[in-house]
């Protein structure tokens, strides 16, 4: 895997292969102007399927081995259309963010780009800028499951995954077995009772980076998710409301973890990837027994080995965030997220049969093999060979609610407030209605 996207602890999470830190020069020098020619203005109004179309697309595959991958899928795609022409621009992640943000503002943004959804996304679509996928993808967008919700806004598609990945308990069997845990907790009374095991067995139940904010935030976006209804959240990105009884019902819930302490010594302290002392080193190195973390966590944990070697299927296992019984949201449901690409609203037709040729099973079983990412197509999931990656795979595409991130959903504002609650409430410095209120005064003070 290749280093952490973007500058801010929303970002820094998702990490993604072929991601480099140098860009490819001649291509950054494009990243100044974008812009289609050809096709139609609407994006997806009829037109000469001869007339010569460019489609200037952005993304942050800008090292190997994703920058030749990224190139052959062009050329397939071009060889099939050949009065269509790809000008790739590789970006550096942290620097596209910036660089969409201006170009968004310009007249001339490229045509297909690298869309991260949630708060961002929002702002682009209440800007005018981004065109409505969701007539032209209705017929295919059924094969990606529930993954394109971090996409989609008031019923509309604006955006389209290609890589999806879910958070849930990446976890060292050979100390369960140390400690006499038979079985991956199914509940959170369970969860507890192992943790409570594993600490008289004089080993660090469960690993949190509390000090990068983020992971923290994790367990609370878990209670969210099995308290709130679909339409409760999908309501909030949008509205930005917090009023529904369910958001204080979470936190009252995982107040009951925040009380039990089942986490490392020092938890406000450590960080999450950041060497032996991290939450993912403890687990590396075998200090602690489980770290609610994303499905990128076993690269990081091989970086933090003593001998940089990947911890063996039979040391390390996954299993997903547990069911809370007393909530009445969706107990298998998933948080998660990933990467994806939208199309500017002037675009050509021609960016929206791109997206569906880039999806596609054969196309996305070729993406799995060389960069090593899970496919959101799912008939590309036979691709998947690694045991734990299959289980998350198999947790995400059962899943009647794919929720990203809260503070991805909800922008930076609003996430950044609510991580920082989230740890002051671990920290027995707020309150489970401080947090909820903390929450909706960012809110307030982003409209």
């Amino acid at each position: 895997m290749s280093p952490v996207l973007g500058s801010t602890p929303q970002w820094r999470r998702r990490r993604a292969a072929g991601i480099g830190v140098v860009a490819v020069a001649s291509l950054m020098l494009a990243a100044c102007g974008g812009g289609s020619s050809g096709g139609s203005a609407s994006g997806g109004a009829s037109g000469d399927s001869n007339k010569p179309v460019k489609l200037v697309f952005w993304h942050n595959a800008n090292s190997e081995p994703g920058l030749s991958w990224y190139k052959k899928v062009a050329d397939d795609y071009t060889k099939a259309h050949p009065n269509v022409t790809i000008e790739q621009v590789p970006l550096q992640s942290e620097d596209m963010k910036a660089k969409i943000r201006v170009a968004m503002q310009s007249n001339n943004p490229p045509d297909l780009f690298h869309q991260w959804g949630g708060g961002q996304m929002k702002e682009q679509i209440d800007a005018g800028k981004l065109m409505d996928l969701t007539e032209a993808t209705s017929s295919w967008i059924g094969e990606l499951g529930s993954t394109p919700s971090n996409w989609q806004l008031n019923g509309k598609t604006y955006g389209i995954p290609y890589s999806a990945g879910a958070v849930g308990f990446w976890y060292r069997k050979d100390l369960f077995t140390k400690a006499g845990v038979t079985a991956a907790p199914k509940t959170v009374e369970e969860l507890l009772a192992a943790a409570a095991k594993i600490k008289a067995a004089g080993i660090e139940p469960i690993a949190i980076g509390a000090k990068d904010k983020w992971p923290a935030a994790f367990w609370y976006d878990y209670y969210v998710v099995r308290a709130c209804q679909p339409k409760v959240l999908t309501d909030a990105v949008s509205t930005l409301k917090f009023d529904d009884a369910c958001w204080l019902d979470a936190a009252k819930e995982f107040q009951k973890v925040a009380t039990a302490q089942p986490f490392n010594k020092g938890y406000l302290g450590t960080s999450a990837q950041q060497g032996a002392g991290s939450s993912a080193g403890q687990l590396a190195t075998g200090k602690a027994a489980m770290e609610l973390m994303g499905q990128w966590n076993p690269s990081v944990i091989q970086s933090l080995t003593t001998d940089q070697k990947a911890l063996s299927a039979d040391k390390l296992g996954w299993f997903p965030f547990p069911t809370v019984s007393s909530l009445k949201g969706t107990q298998d449901g998933v948080l998660g997220g990933g990467d994806g690409y939208s199309c500017s609203a002037k675009a050509p037709k021609e960016c929206v049969d791109f997206l569906k040729f880039f999806v596609s099973a054969d196309v996305q079983k070729d993406y799995t093999k060389v960069i090593g990412n899970l496919p959101v197509n799912k008939g590309a999931s036979v691709a998947v060979t690694d045991p734990n990656l299959k289980l998350i795979l198999e947790a995400r595409d059962k899943a009647p609610l794919f929720q990203t991130y809260l503070d991805v959903a909800f922008g930076q504002e609003v996430g950044d407030a609510l991580n920082e609650a989230v740890v002051q409430q671990l920290a027995g410095k707020a309150t489970p209605e401080q947090v909820v209120k903390a929450i909706q005064t960012a809110a307030e003070q982003a409209q």
